[in-house]
């Protein structure tokens, strides 16, 4: 017995190789390394390393001003002696990456929004919304993403 390929059988069986590839690709892929994913309050995940990781020591923080970093997607300042806060350094406006902590401002380069080093509020525009709060951990000289 002989079968003819018709183009209903060669389209149905195009089809269904496609929807299972797709389905392969949006599948978990079976990964199994423990790895964990979880949203901070910027709402970026973090998957499983950055979480206790070191960022700074406390002497690399000036006060009255911060540092960025850009791999964590963290701005840590010190707005006064002592007194470590940590913000999502990924501007509220059109999600850039801040570029610069001055004059008590955290400083998009973007379109100019700057925010408050004490607290995140949107101190200049075009930014609306204030930058969110990440957590951190001081021990001893240490600053940590907790």
């Amino acid at each position: 017995m002989t079968y003819e390929t018709t183009r209903r059988t060669v389209l149905l069986a195009t089809g269904a190789t496609g929807a299972a590839a797709l389905v392969a690709a949006c599948g978990g892929g079976g990964d199994d390394s423990g790895s964990t994913s979880t949203a901070s309050p910027s709402g970026h995940d973090t998957t499983g390393g950055p979480a206790g990781q070191v960022l700074a020591n406390i002497d690399e923080i000036p006060v009255g001003g911060g540092k960025i970093f850009k791999d964590e997607e963290v701005v840590v300042t010190q707005p006064e002696q002592g007194r470590f806060k940590a913000f999502s350094a990924i501007c509220t406006h059109q999600r850039c990456t801040v570029g610069s902590v001055s004059d008590g401002t955290i400083n998009c380069p973007c379109h100019g929004s700057k925010f408050k080093i004490a607290d995140g509020a949107v101190a200049h525009g075009p930014a609306t919304r204030p930058l969110p709060a990440e957590q951190i951990a001081v021990e001893g000289n240490s600053i940590r993403l907790t």
